[in-house]
């Protein structure tokens, strides 16, 4: 992108060493990285700062309900094949941290952002984005979120008119509403395992009607939308029709339809799919997610879902029966303190697992477990749970912050 070497002001400049020095600090008192709250400051100090950052960066935009720290994070390796990239790879993915990310990558050419979806217009306007990849809306923090039909309309609208090139999931009636407001749009089929948030059309309210992978709705017309780009088993097909393989460390469905959208996002940037896809090979983790720790003589694998789209995604990869599960749900104001959603989740998919539960919640979670007449212990703490355990593979499945406190219980 065209423009001065140097684009900041010396507010500008003041900002980000203010915002640098609050991190710091904050990362001192052991309270986290301190992206947010260094992020707050800059943004209290300069209210234009993440314009100001992004002005200089070719930027892609990630946003979802379920994938986009990952996808994010593939995107990120794919397009250092084509120059240096900052990302807010941890997975701060409001203004604050995506502004504190930023800050930190002064020589990128790309920046690659994940963005919660309830900032994506607004964090849009301050970035003007290249790309903008849209890859699913489900049901998630039903107490502050409000419903998936009001979010798709926010996309809509934000979006309408935008120059960037929108990569959408064709597979997912929400997003391709959403992003059918957009002059630019290329279409990936990249799947939709959970389609309970997508029986009425976005667009009149009439029943969707859904044979086989196809959709459309009976009543005004509304319909899938022909995609360029599919997950095809291991392979992205690519709009010329070629195969590519996908080569993930990985696991899961969900996973390989990442790394199509991914694809599909660096060929916006001239980054060949084969290329890609080749580099995407290196991200072992994300954040923690499906790491596999050791801890009291077991191999922990840590997985996170945080609504009923991502457990069903997750029950699809773990191990088989009997390997043991360990379930942990929080109810803390990140990850949404209502937990009726549990009731959405399938969980007679673990059936001849021996189940131990956990979490702040492990009671409305016991509660929904005997409903689904699965067989499971309530312990008090992981150590509890995993002494239980086998020695052996352990399959642990957490919800958001239930997942930040085992990752510092085993010192992951």
């Amino acid at each position: 992108m065209a423009g001065n070497s140097d684009p900041l002001t010396p507010r500008a400049k003041l900002a980000v060493t203010a915002g640098k020095a609050v991190a710091a600090a904050s990362r001192a008192a052991g309270r986290g990285s301190g992206s947010v709250i260094g992020g707050r400051v800059a943004l209290k100090l300069d209210p234009d700062l993440l314009a100001r950052l992004a002005q200089n960066l070719d930027c892609v935009l990630v946003s979802a309900t379920n994938g986009k720290t990952t996808t994010t994070r593939l995107i990120a390796e794919a397009l250092r094949a084509a120059g240096p990239v900052v990302s807010n790879a941890l997975g701060a993915n409001m203004p604050a941290g995506i502004t504190s990310a930023l800050a930190g990558g002064s020589d990128a050419k790309f920046g690659v952002i994940e963005v919660d979806e309830k900032y994506l217009a607004g964090v849009a306007r301050d970035t003007d984005p290249k790309c903008i990849a849209l890859l699913n809306l489900s049901r998630d923090q039903l107490d502050r979120a409000a419903e998936t039909r009001m979010l798709a309309e926010n996309w809509r609208e934000g979006l309408a008119g935008s120059k960037a090139v929108i990569v959408a999931n064709a597979d997912d009636p929400l997003v391709v509403w959403a992003a059918s407001s957009s002059p630019n749009v290329i279409w990936v089929a990249a799947g939709q395992m959970w389609k309970d948030d997508a029986w009425s059309c976005p667009s009149c309210g009439g029943v969707m009607q859904r044979p086989g992978d196809d959709w459309f709705c009976g009543e005004c017309g509304f319909r899938r939308p022909t995609p360029s780009w599919a997950l095809s088993g291991d392979h992205v097909l690519d709009p010329h029709g070629s195969a590519w393989p996908i080569h993930l460390q990985l696991p899961g469905r969900a996973n390989k339809a990442n790394a199509a959208s991914s694809a599909a996002v660096a060929a916006v940037f001239g980054v060949p799919p084969q290329v890609a896809l080749e580099r995407m090979y290196q991200v072992q983790a994300v954040a923690g997610r499906y790491d596999v720790v050791q801890f009291e003589g077991r191999d922990l694998r840590l997985l996170l879902a945080k609504n009923p789209a991502g457990w069903l995604e997750t029950f699809s990869l773990i191990d088989p029966p009997p390997t043991p599960v360990i379930l942990s749900v929080n109810a803390r104001s990140a990850d949404g303190t209502d937990t009726s959603w549990l009731w959405d989740v399938d969980y007679t998919r673990l059936t001849g697992h021996p189940i131990c539960v956990i979490g702040d919640r492990k009671l409305d979670l016991a509660v929904r477990l005997e409903v689904a007449n699965q067989q499971f212990q309530v312990c008090e703490n992981l150590d509890q749970a995993v002494q239980m355990c086998p020695p052996g593979r352990i399959e642990v499945i957490a919800n958001y912050t239930a997942f930040q406190d085992l990752r510092r219980r085993v010192g992951n």
